[in-house]
C-alpha cells in the first residue's frame, strides 16, 4: 500500500527543549511520522508538503511509556520520530511569529 505524504507526516514536535535547540542551532526539525514509513518516503513527503530541501533524515522508534490508569497499568503506543535536516536557508513556519 502506497502511503500519501499526509499519512506519513503525523505532526511536528516543536515544544520540547531539544527540538527548539535543534531548530535554532542546526536547522533541524522533529516530526512524528508513520511507523511504516522509511527515510526516502519521509524525505519526499517533507519536500512535497513544505517545499523545502532536505539533506538528511534520521529516524528512531520510541517505545510507549507505561502509565498508571486507575488501579492498573497501561502502555502508551509506540511511535516513530524523524529528525530532518533542512538545506541552508530553508525554514518551515508553523505559526505567525509576529503575532506574539
Amino acid at each position: 500500500m502506497q502511503l500519501q505524504p499526509e499519512d506519513i507526516i503525523r505532526r511536528p514536535i516543536l515544544l520540547t527543549e531539544k527540538a527548539t535547540r535543534l531548530l535554532e542551532d542546526e536547522n533541524q526539525m522533529v516530526f512524528e511520522v508513520s511507523p511504516r514509513a522509511n527515510k526516502i518516503q519521509i524525505k519526499s513527503a517533507i519536500e512535497g508538503l513544505f517545499q523545502v530541501g532536505v539533506t538528511k533524515v534520521r529516524t528512531s522508534n520510541v517505545r510507549g511509556k507505561i502509565k498508571r490508569m486507575g488501579r492498573g497499568h497501561g502502555k502508551l503506543h509506540n511511535w516513530k520520530k524523524a529528525v530532518v535536516t533542512l538545506k541552508e536557508g530553508d525554514t518551515i513556519q508553523f505559526y505567525d511569529e509576529e503575532a506574539e
